[in-house]
């Protein structure tokens, strides 16, 4: 794989740290996280559905904001979110986390939000992602099914 420096598009933040990308959420309303080849390839084209074959309206994002039932800290949001869909770089090691914004323009078939008009914001380090899933594996039963 790629060090991250080599992946990272020019004249965007890398951001190091979890609180540091709780910071940036909460000054920021509205982001999401997204594992791709990164902005300059996504500017391309817009996400596909694997299933149908269906180009889709948008890019498929994770939100970086928890939603308002959530008790916990921030962080432990954001270690969820990043460490559920961590796998995307592993069956891909071209892919990397960033963090964009846009207009929302639906939902993918797995209900996840549709970003058009990406804008990106900031590109997530090895380092940080690691500390996520230091995170997720300590503050959660990592793996375990709903329940309903």
């Amino acid at each position: 794989m790629s060090s991250d420096a080599d992946q990272t598009p020019p004249a965007l933040p890398v951001v190091r740290r979890l609180a540091e990308l709780a910071a940036l959420v909460r000054a920021r309303p509205g982001l999401h996280v997204r594992w791709s080849e990164g902005p300059a390839r996504d500017a391309e084209r817009t996400s596909v559905d694997a299933e149908s074959g269906l180009r889709l309206p948008g890019l498929s994002v994770n939100p970086l904001d928890a939603e308002g039932w959530w008790s916990r800290p921030l962080e432990d949001w954001l270690a969820r979110q990043l460490s559920q869909y961590r796998h995307l770089q592993d069956e891909n090691p071209d892919r990397f986390a960033w963090v964009l914004t846009g207009e929302h323009a639906g939902r993918g078939p797995d209900c996840e939000p549709l970003l058009a008009d990406a804008r990106p914001v900031a590109v997530l380090d090895e380092q940080l992602l690691q500390e996520a899933e230091r995170r997720y594996r300590s503050e959660f039963d990592a793996g375990r099914g709903s329940e309903g």
